[in-house]
């Protein structure tokens, strides 16, 4: 089962745009647009690591298994 970030979707629910959270943790805005996007196939765990801990969500809450 493929696995989808849900990163737009909860930006989009916090009115936060991408330009924002790559100025809160420190990211380049062009990984947070790569996770933004529906092509993500490599992210280093740290990566979502500093994600989560910046909105203050879980890894379930960013990540959702698909079905096929």
């Amino acid at each position: 089962m493929p696995v989808a970030v849900k990163l737009k979707e909860i930006l989009a629910e916090r009115n936060m745009s991408q330009r924002e959270l790559a100025r809160l943790t420190g990211l380049r805005p062009n990984t947070i647009s790569h996770l933004c996007s529906s092509d993500v196939d490599r992210v280093h765990l740290s990566t979502f690591d500093v994600i989560c801990k910046t909105l203050n969500i879980s890894l379930s809450e960013l990540l959702v298994q698909e079905d096929d």
